[in-house]
C-alpha cells in the first residue's frame, strides 16, 4: 500500500513502543526517566503534524528519544539562550521566537501532571534546545550537514593531492581569462566537485594500495572509498583558486596605454611578487579571525550550503521520498543535480550564444529603441533595468557570486528596497543636471572628461605617472555619471551602518569570540590551562566534533601574514612602481580593524561588506597624486580582506564537514600558490587579445572591472578625495552617506523597540538596504536582481514553509547545478565557437542584433555637448 506522506515527508506517526538511547555511559529506556516522559512520546507525534516547529519530520523522530534526557532546568536555560541570541536574527523563524518567548514568561510551563493534558509547548521547547544543542538552530543547515563525525575517514590523501592540484590550476586559467569578460562566466568549484567523483572513483579503482611517506607522514594511494572529505578537500582547494586573482585588475590597469601605461607591469616578477603578497596576508587574517567567523553557529556561510549539498548528493547512501505539489519525488539528490546540470549546459546556448538577447532582455526599448527616456529607466544595458522580467538567463542573476537560493529572502529584499531609492535618486539627479550628469550616460561606471568622453589619465600624468597640476589644468576635471555616484553615496551609507549594527546587535558574538581567543592565546604559553565549560549554546555539535583534530595555531597564521607582507613590500622595493614599502604595513591595518564586522555581516546574510571603496577614500588621503600607492593601498586594504573572508568560507566548509585543520590549512597553502603562478601567467596573454579592455574587445572582453578600477585609481589616487569630496569641493554631499548609515540603523533599532512584535521591522537590515546599490548599482542595475527576488520568495517563501522536506533534499541542488552547467557551457561555447573563428563567429539575426541597438547600445546623454566646448568649470580653474 502506498504510503501517505505530509509536508514534512514522513508517514502519519503510531505508536513505536519502548525504545533505547545511549546517553555515552548507558543504554537507557526513553521512558525510564522522572520527567515529563509518557506525555513526550505522544505530544511529538502532535508537534510533528502540526507543522510548528521548522523541522522535518524525520529530524523531530530521531531527536524523540534524548528528549526524556533533557530536564525542564536545562530546557529553561537554553532557551533562554537562544532567545537571547536569536531575538534580532533575521535567519530564525519569527514563529519559533514567539512560542519561546510564551515558555519563558509561563512558568507554570515546566510542570505536567499525569493526570493532564500533555505539555505540547515543554515538548517543543525540548526539540528546539535539543536541535540547537545537538545539530543547528538553522533549518538549512540541517539540511546539508550531518552532526556525526567517522575519524577514521580518509582526509588528506593522494588522490587529493593528485586531482587538487590538476583542477586547481585548470581552475585558475578559466577564471582568470574570463575576469574580463561581460557578461562574466565564473567557473565555480562545484563542476570541480562533479568532476572530481567519477574521477575519485576510478583512482580508487585502479590504483594499488602500496604505501609512501611524504613530509614524514605514511600515505596509501588508495586508502579505501573515494570520501566525502576527500572529495571537499579537493572542492576546497578549488574555491581558493577557482577565483580571479586582485591582480588581474591591477596588472591592465598599470600595463594597458589608455589606462597607465606602466611597462614593469607586464614583467612576470612583479606581477607573481604582486599576487603572493596580496593572497596570503589574507589568508593569515582568515586563521586570525575564525573565532569570530567560523566557530559561531550564527555564522551559517549560506554560499557554503549548496557545495555540501552537492557533496552530500554524491556520498549519500540514503534517498528518502519527498512529498510535494501532491505527489512524492523519489528522485535522488546526484540524478537531480545530473539532470538540472543538464538542461543548464544545453539551455544556456540560447542566451550565450543562440538567442543573446535571452539574457538582456529589454523588450520595452525594443518597442522603441531611439526612446532615450524609456531606455534610462528600462533599458538593462545602459539603464537602470526597471523590468518585471528582464531576462531569462539564470547567469544574469549572479554578476558578483552565485547568489541565487543560497542566500536568504531578507538579503534580497532589503536590497531590493536599497534599489528603489537608488533608481529614484539616479533620475532624479540625471534630470536636474546635478553634478552634470546629464552630459553622460545615466548608468555608466566609467570616468569622463568635460566633452563627454572618456577621461585620459595620462594626459594628466608627469614621466614618473604622478599628479601634474599644469596639464591637469589645460584638460579637464573628471566626471562621474549620476548612477555612480548614487552607488558611492549608498558605499558610504553601508560602511556606517555596518559598524552600527554589528556594534548594537553582535557585540555579545564579539565578546563570546575575544574571550575565546584569549582563552587561546593563555594555553599557548601555559599548556596546563584547560578550557572553561562554555554556556550551553556556545559551541554547537560542529565545534564540539572539531575538537577531536589538532588546531593550527593563530601564530602559524600570524606568521603567514607577515611573510605575505614582506613579499609584498619587496615587489614595491625591486621595481619602479614609486610607491613606499610602508603602504603595505598601513593597507594592512585597515582589515585588521574591519574584517570582523564586515565578516559576520557576510557570514549571516550571505552578503560581503566590499571594502574597495573605503581604502580607496583612506589611501588617497595618505598619498594623495599617486594612483599606484593607492592601488597597493588599496589592494591591501581591501583585497586582504576580501580573500580572508573567501578563505573563512572555506574554514566554515571544513568545519561543517568535520575535515582536520591541519589538512585544510596545507591545501589551501598548496592552492593558493598554483592559483598566483597560473593567473599571474596569463596576464600578458589576455592583454594581447585585439581591442581588449574596449567597447570593440573580441569576446566581449570589455573589461568591466577594470574599468572601474581604473575609475576609482583617477578619483581617489591621481587625484586624490580632497580635489573631489574635500569642504566645498563638487562630490562633498556624498560624504554624508557616513553618517546617514549611523543614524539608519539606530533608526530600525528604535522602531523595532516601539514594534518589537512587527515581523517587517525585525526584518530589515540596514546594511543590507545600502549593500543593494553597492552589488547591484552601476554597471548593473535591477534587471539583475528582480529575478532573484521571486526565485527566493518562491523557494525560501512558498516551498520551504509548505513542503519542508523537498525543500531541504531539492533546493541546493539546484543552486549548485544551475551555475554548473551555465559554466561548463560558457567554456564549450567560448573555446569550440568564439575562439577558432577570433570571436567573429556569431549568429547574424534579430535576437542576436536586436540588444546592440539604438540607446540600449549607445548610452544616449540627455544632454549634447556642442562642438568645441566643455560643460563644467572653464580650463585654467580647477580647483
Amino acid at each position: 500500500m502506498a504510503a501517505n506522506y505530509n509536508e514534512k515527508g514522513i508517514e502519519p506517526v503510531v505508536d513505536h513502543g519502548n525504545q533505547e538511547f545511549y546517553d555515552g555511559k548507558e543504554k537507557r529506556d526513553i521512558y525510564d526517566v522522572d520527567v515529563g516522559a509518557p506525555q513526550d512520546h505522544h505530544v511529538v507525534d502532535e508537534v510533528i503534524q502540526s507543522n510548528e516547529i521548522e523541522a522535518t519530520g524525520h529530524e523531530l523522530e530521531d531527536l524523540e528519544g534524548k528528549m526524556a534526557l533533557l530536564t525542564p532546568e536545562r530546557t529553561r536555560r537554553i532557551i533562554h539562550s537562544l532567545y537571547k541570541a536569536h531575538e534580532y536574527d533575521q535567519n530564525f523563524p519569527r514563529p519559533i521566537l514567539d512560542r519561546m518567548q510564551e515558555y519563558l514568561n509561563d512558568p507554570s510551563a515546566d510542570h505536567v501532571e499525569d493526570d493532564k493534558e500533555p505539555n505540547k509547548l515543554l515538548a517543543e521547547m525540548k526539540l528546539e534546545a535539543i536541535l540547537a544543542t545537538e545539530n543547528s538552530p538553522y533549518l538549512e543547515v540541517r539540511a546539508n550537514v550531518d552532526p556525526t563525525d567517522d575519524v577514521n575517514m580518509p582526509s588528506l590523501t593522494f588522490r587529493v593531492l593528485v586531482m587538487g592540484t590538476i583542477f586547481s590550476g585548470i581552475g585558475s586559467f578559466i577564471d582568470g581569462l574570463f575576469l574580463q569578460r561581460q557578461p562574466t562566466v565564473s567557473i565555480s568549484a562545484n563542476v570541480a566537485q562533479l568532476a572530481a567523483y567519477p574521477v575519485g572513483k576510478f583512482m580508487h579503482l585502479i590504483l594499488p594500495t602500496r604505501k609512501f611517506r611524504l613530509f614524514g607522514q605514511e600515505m596509501s594511494l588508495n586508502p579505501g572509498r573515494f570520501s566525502r572529505k576527500e572529495h571537499m578537500l579537493i572542492t576546497i582547494m578549488c574555491n581558493v583558486s577557482f577565483v580571479s586573482s586582485y591582480t588581474g585588475y591591477i596588472i591592465p590597469t598599470q600595463a594597458l596605454p589608455f589606462f597607465f601605461d606602466m611597462g614593469f607591469a607586464r614583467k612576470f616578477g612583479y606581477q607573481i611578487l604582486a599576487a603572493l603578497g596580496t593572497n596570503f596576508v589574507g589568508y593569515g587574517l582568515a586563521g586570525l579571525c575564525r573565532r569570530f567567523l567560523v566557530y559561531p553557529a550564527v555564522a551559517i556561510w549560506p554560499s557554503s550550503l549548496s557545495q555540501i549539498a552537492l557533496n552530500r548528493a554524491f556520498h549519500s547512501e540514503t534517498n528518502e521520498p519527498v512529498p510535494a505539489f501532491g505527489r512524492i519525488w523519489r528522485s535522488s539528490q546526484q540524478k537531480s543535480f545530473l539532470l538540472i546540470f543538464l538542461f543548464s549546459f544545453i539551455y544556456f546556448f540560447f542566451p550565450g550564444f543562440i538567442f543573446q538577447a535571452l539574457s538582456y532582455f529589454s523588450w520595452m526599448t525594443w518597442i522603441a529603441p531611439n526612446n532615450a527616456p524609456l531606455t534610462y529607466v528600462t533599458g538593462t544595458m545602459n539603464g537602470l533595468g526597471v523590468n518585471p522580467w528582464p531576462t531569462f538567463d539564470w547567469n544574469m542573476l549572479n554578476p558578483n557570486g552565485n547568489l541565487t537560493l543560497t542566500v536568504p529572502t531578507f538579503t534580497f529584499v532589503n536590497q531590493f528596497i536599497g534599489m528603489i531609492f537608488y533608481t529614484v535618486m539616479t533620475l532624479i539627479i540625471y534630470y536636474k543636471n546635478a553634478w552634470n550628469t546629464a552630459y553622460l550616460p545615466i548608468n555608466t561606471n566609467k570616468t569622463y572628461d568635460n566633452r563627454g568622453k572618456r577621461y585620459n589619465v595620462t594626459k594628466i600624468l608627469n614621466d614618473d605617472s604622478n599628479f601634474d597640476n599644469e596639464k591637469y589644468q589645460q584638460y579637464s576635471e573628471p566626471w562621474m555619471g549620476a548612477a555612480y555616484i548614487v552607488a558611492f553615496i549608498f558605499y558610504f551609507v553601508m560602511y556606517g551602518a555596518t559598524v552600527a549594527y554589528v556594534a548594537i546587535y553582535h557585540r555579545n558574538d564579539l565578546k563570546v569570540g575575544f574571550r575565546s581567543a584569549v582563552k587561546s592565546f593563555k594555553k599557548t604559553f601555559h599548556k596546563g590551562i584547560e578550557e572553561e565549560d562554555e554556556d550551553d549554546i556556545s559551541e554547537d555539535v560542529h565545534y564540539r566534533l572539531m575538537k577531536q583534530y589538532p588546531e593550527v595555531p593563530e601564530w602559524q597564521y600570524l606568521i603567514i601574514m607577515l611573510v605575505a607582507m614582506g613579499i609584498g613590500m619587496a615587489g614595491l622595493g625591486a621595481y619602479p612602481t614609486h610607491v613606499s614599502p610602508a603602504v603595505v604595513l598601513f593597507g594592512v591595518i585597515m582589515p585588521l580593524v574591519v574584517m570582523i564586522p564586515c565578516g559576520l555581516v557576510q557570514a549571516i546574510t550571505g552578503i560581503a561588506v566590499p571594502l574597495n571603496v573605503i581604502a580607496e577614500f583612506i589611501g588617497g588621503a595618505i598619498v594623495p597624486g599617486n594612483a599606484n600607492s593607492l592601488i597597493y593601498f588599496k589592494t591591501y586594504g581591501y583585497i586582504a580582506a576580501y580573500q580572508a573572508l573567501l578563505f573563512c568560507n572555506d574554514l566554515k566548509l571544513a568545519h561543517y564537514l568535520h575535515l582536520p585543520p591541519r589538512h585544510t590549512f596545507y591545501m589551501q597553502i598548496w592552492a593558493t600558490l598554483i592559483y598566483c603562478f597560473v593567473q599571474s601567467a596569463i596576464q600578458n596573454f589576455i592583454m594581447g587579445f585585439r581591442d581588449v579592455c574596449t567597447a570593440d574587445a573580441v569576446f566581449g572582453m570589455s573589461c568591466p572591472g577594470s574599468n572601474t578600477f581604473f575609475t576609482s585609481a583617477v578619483f581617489w589616487g591621481t587625484l586624490g578625495p580632497h580635489k573631489l569630496f574635500g569642504p566645498g569641493k563638487r562630490y562633498n554631499m556624498m560624504l554624508l552617506g557616513f553618517p546617514a548609515g549611523f543614524l539608519l540603523v539606530f533608526l530600525v533599532w528604535g522602531l523595532r523597540k516601539l514594534f518589537p512584535k512587527n515581523e517587517m521591522l525585525r526584518q530589515c537590515h540596514p546594511v543590507m538596504i545600502a549593500a543593494g546599490p553597492a552589488y547591484w548599482g552601476a554597471p548593473y542595475n535591477m534587471s539583475y536582481l528582480i529575478p532573484n527576488i521571486y526565485i527566493t520568495w518562491f523557494s525560501f517563501g512558498f516551498i520551504r514553509k509548505r513542503y519542508t522536506a523537498f525543500w531541504a533534499k531539492y533546493n541546493y541542488i539546484v543552486a549548485a547545478a544551475m551555475p554548473a552547467g551555465i559554466a561548463v557551457s560558457a567554456l564549450v561555447i567560448f573555446f569550440a565557437l568564439a575562439i577558432p573563428k577570433d570571436g567573429t563567429l556569431a549568429i547574424d539575426w534579430w535576437g542576436n542584433n536586436v540588444i546592440s541597438q539604438g540607446c540600449e547600445a549607445t548610452g544616449c546623454a540627455r544632454l549634447k555637448v556642442a562642438p568645441g566646448e566643455i560643460f563644467g568649470n572653464p580650463k585654467g580653474s580647477f580647483t
